[in-house]
């Protein structure tokens, strides 16, 4: 026979068999979750060394969290997230180009950052070359050059990057909302990278203040993670940070609990002229709450099912069935200040007022009505083996440390979370959405063309309209 009617007849041979395939496999009791073994020290000058071993692959990676952010008090808004952006342009007398080609050679990987909450240097690198990138990096965080030049190029761009946001609709939605749904004073209220009018001011001697100023060892955490033993990273992180001493006079930041809570308002709706847009950008939302509620397994089945999955009704409705979207989800923002609730999507213009009807009706509907058995196992499946494969690299556990100590929370509590998370009924989950969900307070944002949407929106009748600049 020849090769292509072999190859038809095979075809076709398979297409029966193929065609008796309906239906999903059931799926099986999900595998217990194992969590990773930490180790801890301290160090003279104060340093908390966190260290979680796994040798299967000869890599390691560290983390090096700084307790502070742009939540400090006193510091011109964006300069946090600015500093940190600044050190990968050269420390130790190297400049940027001369650091890159150092890291590279090394195979290694050095970045920095900052949250609302702290400052992050962080290295992977094979475990050979570990100790020679850790060395670049104790230049990164306690040598960097600051040099006029480079902190001048990237003010520049951070100023241009303000002006081309402007013309991005989620970015005009996203700083219209955060300033809505958080008062003026909430560290939420303002975009954590600042501002145009902050940012012009920024130069070297500015930002070498206040690195110099916040980079504090006691209050520093160094996570290290996979194939290192506890003394190895001791004696790596005493080599290379043991003699960094503590800042005279360190800004302070607000205790968590000290930050009023953003108080919640009637549904309202606000439009931003997008004149001749094909879409709509909707966000939805209201201040949401702590990541320490006793009933944060209930808030998060609940939102997987109404728009924190690919399968959830939100994005089933608006984009499987309807198709006005691409996608549309929903999500709390979990950090030791409470973050939004927040829901969103992009639309088609001419659809933008059926769109916002759906999100309502499934609001109300999550709150009103029990979930469906398939829905509950769907979600808890969702969540528990979703979170089976989130420790197997050592970037995965350095980043699930990271967030245990961003919330004082030890490791052990996350399985404890799973478990409560299979035991959740549907009733737990609509008790969920009554207390923490409400649709009849509602901060409501579109971006899009005002003249097509601001009628059919009105129609809906959610609540008084406005029209805000961006």
């Amino acid at each position: 026979m020849k090769p292509g009617l072999l190859s038809a007849a095979l075809i076709l041979a398979a297409t029966p068999l193929m065609a008796q395939v309906t239906t999903a496999p059931t799926l099986g009791p999900a595998p217990t979750l194992v969590l990773p073994r930490v180790e801890r020290a301290v160090l003279p000058n104060g340093i908390t060394v966190l260290v979680s071993r796994n040798a299967e692959v000869p890599i390691v990676e560290g983390r090096l969290i700084i307790d502070g952010g742009a939540r400090l008090q006193g510091v011109t808004p964006g300069l946090a997230p600015f500093a940190a952006g600044t050190l990968m342009e050269g420390a130790g007398g190297r400049t940027g180009v001369q650091l890159a080609e150092e890291i590279d050679l090394l195979g290694a990987r050095i970045g920095a950052g900052a949250s609302w909450e702290n400052f992050s240097v962080s290295v992977r690198a094979p475990k050979r070359t570990i100790d020679k990138a850790m060395a670049l990096m104790s230049d990164v965080t306690l040598r960097p050059n600051f040099a006029a030049a480079d902190v001048k190029r990237l003010r520049d761009l951070r100023l241009v990057g303000f002006l081309t946001a402007r013309d991005r609709p989620t970015s005009v939605a996203s700083k219209v909302f955060y300033r809505n749904v958080f008062p003026a004073g909430h560290p939420y209220h303002n975009e954590i990278a600042g501002d145009s009018a902050s940012v012009a001011t920024f130069d070297s001697a500015m930002v070498r203040r206040l690195w110099t100023s916040v980079i504090d060892p006691r209050r520093a955490t160094f996570i290290i993670t996979g194939d290192v033993t506890l003394a190895e990273a001791r004696a790596w992180v005493t080599a290379h940070f043991g003699s960094w001493t503590s800042p005279a006079n360190a800004p302070t930041k607000p205790a968590a609990a000290a930050v009023a809570a953003a108080p919640r308002t009637a549904t309202h709706v606000i439009l931003v002229d997008k004149p001749g847009a094909a879409q709509s950008v909707i966000m939805i939302g209201a201040p949401g709450t702590n990541r320490t509620s006793p009933d944060y397994p209930a808030i998060e089945l609940m939102n997987t099912i109404l728009g924190g999955s690919f399968s959830s009704r939100l994005n089933d409705f608006l984009r499987e069935q309807l198709g006005y979207t691409y996608g549309a989800s929903s999500n709390f923002g979990w950090s030791p200040v409470p973050g939004a609730f927040l829901a969103s999507a992009q639309v088609r213009t001419n659809v933008t007022d059926s769109s916002l009807a759906v999100f309502f009706r499934e609001f109300k509907r999550i709150r009103s009505e029990l979930i469906t058995p398939t829905e509950l196992d769907r979600g808890k499946a969702y969540i528990v083996l979703g979170a089976l494969d989130n420790y197997e690299t050592a970037g995965q556990v350095a980043g699930a440390i990271s967030t245990s100590v961003l919330f004082g929370r030890p490791l052990a509590t996350i399985a404890e979370e799973y478990t409560r998370i299979g035991q959740l009924t549907a009733a737990d989950v609509q008790r969920a959405a009554e207390k923490y969900f409400d649709p009849a307070q509602m901060t409501v944002v579109v971006v899009g063309d005002i003249a097509k949407i601001r009628p059919v929106i009105e129609k809906l009748n959610l609540g008084p309209i406005s029209v805000q600049a961006y």
